[in-house]
């Protein structure tokens, strides 16, 4: 029996185009002015600290702007670049220049899963206080409360097994009881071998009854039992 749900964020509760079309280009275009503009911000500063770190250059906050903007470029999973671009997404969000994307069979299904009493649960490489804000600034709404918690790269890589055995043990269930949902194969792979159960989404192709994990085209396709 299903007593948690680990979710996904980008393509899975929400469109690819959403992050890839309107979060990264927003961040993009405001990270220079973010960053000259908050250098010495108590909040700020540790970020830009693990950027100098991380490319082992000096002071220069130019060179941090470069060295951002060009993870951002290709998309890194780095933990200071997503902990910044969430910064950046709050002043996005409040100011409503955009609203998080969720499709329409995630809102229904989050819902009557928390109101079945099963604990909802966010696994997404974009740092929590990013996640967070999407989820609290839907176009549905504040969603936030339907979840009992968030990680991130913080308890380690999506593709690494060891990221999912840590979360087994903070949620404190057995693996067979935890649902893990995404759209990418590795991280399935890395769950199944915890024990977890796995479902793959696969939102705009067609479902491979053969793969070697359950495939659902939307949520409303999940069967719990």
């Amino acid at each position: 029996m299903i007593k948690a749900i680990v979710t996904d964020i980008e393509g899975t509760t929400s469109s690819i185009g959403f992050v890839h079309e309107v979060l990264f280009p927003y961040a993009r275009e405001h990270i220079a002015e973010f960053v000259r503009s908050h250098a010495e911000d108590p909040q700020v500063v540790p970020y830009l600290d693990d950027v100098r770190r991380e490319t082992g250059e000096g002071s220069d906050i130019e060179i941090v702007i470069d060295t951002l903007t060009g993870w951002i470029d290709k998309d890194r999973k780095i933990t200071a670049l997503k902990a910044l671009q969430g910064i950046i997404w709050e002043r996005g969000y409040r100011n409503g220049d955009f609203h998080g994307h969720i499709y329409a069979d995630a809102f229904e299904k989050l819902n009557q899963w928390h109101a079945q009493g099963i604990a909802l649960y966010v696994y997404s490489s974009g740092s929590v206080y990013a996640q967070e804000l999407l989820f609290g600034h839907s176009g549905y709404g504040d969603l936030t409360p339907l979840f009992s918690g968030h990680f991130d790269t913080n308890i380690g890589a999506k593709g690494e097994a060891g990221s999912y055995s840590r979360i087994i043990q903070q949620l404190g269930l057995p693996a067979q009881e935890i649902l893990f949902l995404s759209d990418v194969k590795a991280e399935l792979d890395a769950a199944a071998t915890t024990g977890m159960q796995t479902c793959w989404l696969v939102r705009d192709k067609a479902v491979d009854t053969e793969a070697e994990h359950r495939q659902v085209s939307d949520f409303n396709a999940i069967d719990l039992d």
